[in-house]
């Protein structure tokens, strides 16, 4: 459970790190635009040298980013098995890699299983990039700047962005408590590893029911807390810190523009 990235902060002094969160947030937007406009491996490789940069430039250990990759790994592999088994392309220009009953694979079906599975690994480590960069404070900051907007049509923007700031904080908080549960329940005798799926299932359940109970306990203790502290979330209230632009959000637009066009040209051209 530590193993998972997404929702937890990096500390470091990087040049991604002082990027402004909005300039980040759409970044992503935009970099999640490309990658979905590829259709061909040339253009994801423009996306994964997009993101080998600002991998590089965050600071943040290789490592720590692929991480992220743990929590979606079977669906992943679900959706390439799926594709692999059930995607027949130009069946008739082609001759089955396999065959037998009626199972057939074809080679446009590992080529598109392989470009899905790629696309989906590319998004998933740019938003890692996202989360281990930004704290959950300057990211709801920044989506509740972005959305600023919606306020003219009454929109709760600020109750929004106070929902998804604690979500993300929750994230890590859950995920110790998680594996503190397990490891309680392990000395006690539980077996989460072995049996099959029925038998796993239910060896969750001891972990679930106390978890569920924390987490509403820690919901009603926080709800306590802020009205001590007399919250109301009102749209008078200001900021500790004032979001700016400045000259490396600029560098950062120009790079996700040129990615973006650069992928439409590869689409059009190949």
């Amino acid at each position: 459970m530590r193993d998972v990235s997404f929702g937890q902060y990096y500390p470091a002094n990087s040049f991604v790190h002082k990027m402004d969160p909005r300039t980040k947030f759409l970044f992503l937007i935009v970099y999640i635009a490309a990658i979905f406009t590829a259709d061909n491996f040339y253009a994801l490789g423009a996306c994964a040298v997009v993101f080998l940069l600002s991998a590089l430039f965050s600071k943040v250990p290789l490592g720590s980013v692929l991480r992220s990759v743990k929590a979606v790994l079977f669906l992943l592999l679900f959706t390439a098995l799926l594709n692999l088994f059930f995607y027949s392309g130009n069946a008739d220009a082609e001759t089955p890699l396999f065959s037998w009953k009626f199972i057939t694979i074809w080679p446009s079906a590992v080529r598109f299983a392989i470009f899905l599975c790629v696309r989906l690994f590319l998004l998933v480590l740019g938003s890692s990039v996202l989360t281990l960069t930004t704290t959950p404070v300057a990211l709801t900051d920044g989506v509740e700047s972005l959305l600023t907007p919606l306020k003219w049509i009454k929109f709760p923007v600020h109750v929004l962005a106070l929902i998804m700031s604690i979500a993300l904080r929750f994230i890590p908080i859950f995920t110790e408590e998680t594996s503190r549960i397990m490891n309680a329940q392990k000395a006690r005798g539980a077996d989460f590893e072995s049996g099959g799926l029925v038998k796993r299932v239910k060896a969750v359940i001891p972990v679930l029911i106390p978890l569920l109970i924390s987490a509403f306990r820690r919901a009603e203790e926080l709800g306590d807390a802020m009205d001590a502290r007399c919250y109301s979330g009102s749209n008078v209230r200001t900021k500790y810190k004032k979001l700016r632009f400045g000259w490396r959000d600029l560098l950062a637009a120009a790079v996700a523009a040129a990615l973006l066009a650069g992928v439409i040209v590869l689409r059009v051209m190949l």
